[in-house]
């Protein structure tokens, strides 16, 4: 009887030690899978094979409207072959990469600029009342305004120069900004704020350890629409406001397209304005946003 106790009583801890040894195991696993790379093949097929697949069916249906006599008109509608010709003259004109390079770095410039006022606006809108409640509906008008609406006064104010062009993004892509920014920190938890003041986590401090992180969400989409007003305001400068100083970007060749009456080149503009558009995104926003949610647990693997 002695030894049966005896037994009974060593086994016991050994089973709850086996037990807590394979709970480590198995959440040492569960950790492991989620963290695994993911294989290339799955990769291609979720990531890279849609949008492939979305590029040859436009081409097809592109092209299958001509073939058919369904537009028979080139000057409506070129074909995939003529607008492919255009691309391959301005790439042996060696212009190519000159149209793409002039208005992605206006716009990338114009973009961090609009970043470095429209954070701390946003910022001030936000934690002070008086001023969010005199600039807030001012932001929000302003990020309702067309952006083609301030090229005229920019032009008259400025004068046809880079400078313009840069007041044109600054105007449109600051209220998203700070509009975005706004948006995040107002969904901020009170509880984060409270125990960030405990911790002696104020002003400045507060606004960099607490505020910004919790409303990285919202500060992000606000990102994303500010790149996108960049994009546009600075593409609606270009159509507007050309001239031989100010070199000829993705805006400018859209419009020597319609001068020239050449529906080929306005396609060969339009793809290559939507490019730009959808690489940034991809390269830039893309993975800034895949960062925020995985570190708050909403994004397991991708």
């Amino acid at each position: 009887m002695a030894s049966t106790e005896t037994t009974g009583t060593t086994d016991a801890p050994a089973a709850d030690g086996n037990g807590l040894g394979g709970l480590e195991a198995g959440l040492d696993a569960l950790e492991t899978s989620t963290t695994a790379r993911t294989p290339f093949r799955r990769t291609f097929v979720d990531k890279i094979l849609p949008p492939i697949v979305a590029v040859v069916v436009v081409l097809v249906v592109w092209q299958s409207l001509i073939s058919f006599g369904i537009v028979d008109d080139p000057t409506k509608l070129p074909s995939p072959a003529a607008v492919g010709g255009e691309f391959k003259d301005a790439w042996l004109r060696g212009t190519l990469l000159g149209y793409i390079w002039t208005s992605v770095s206006r716009g990338l410039l114009g973009f961090l600029l609009a970043l470095a006022i429209g954070t701390p606006l946003g910022l001030l809108v936000a934690r002070v009342k008086f001023v969010r409640a005199a600039i807030g509906p001012v932001l929000s008008g302003l990020q309702s305004l067309p952006s083609v609406a301030w090229v005229p006064p920019a032009v008259i104010w400025l004068g046809l120069d880079n400078s313009m062009m840069y007041a044109v993004i600054l105007l449109g892509a600051v209220p998203s900004i700070a509009n975005g920014l706004v948006s995040g920190i107002d969904q901020v938890p009170p509880l984060f704020l409270r125990a960030g003041r405990t911790m002696g986590a104020t002003g400045l401090k507060g606004a960099r350890h607490i505020v910004l992180p919790a409303a990285l969400p919202g500060y992000l989409a606000g990102l994303k629409q500010g790149w996108a007003f960049s994009w546009r305001s600075l593409m609606a400068a270009e159509i507007i406001a050309s001239s031989p100083d100010l070199g000829i970007g993705l805006g400018a060749l859209l419009e020597n397209g319609r001068n020239a009456s050449s529906m080929s080149m306005v396609f060969e503009a339009i793809i290559l304005i939507l490019f730009v558009g959808i690489a940034i995104d991809l390269l830039i926003f893309s993975p800034l946003e895949r960062r925020v949610l995985r570190g708050r647990g909403l994004l397991v693997k991708g």
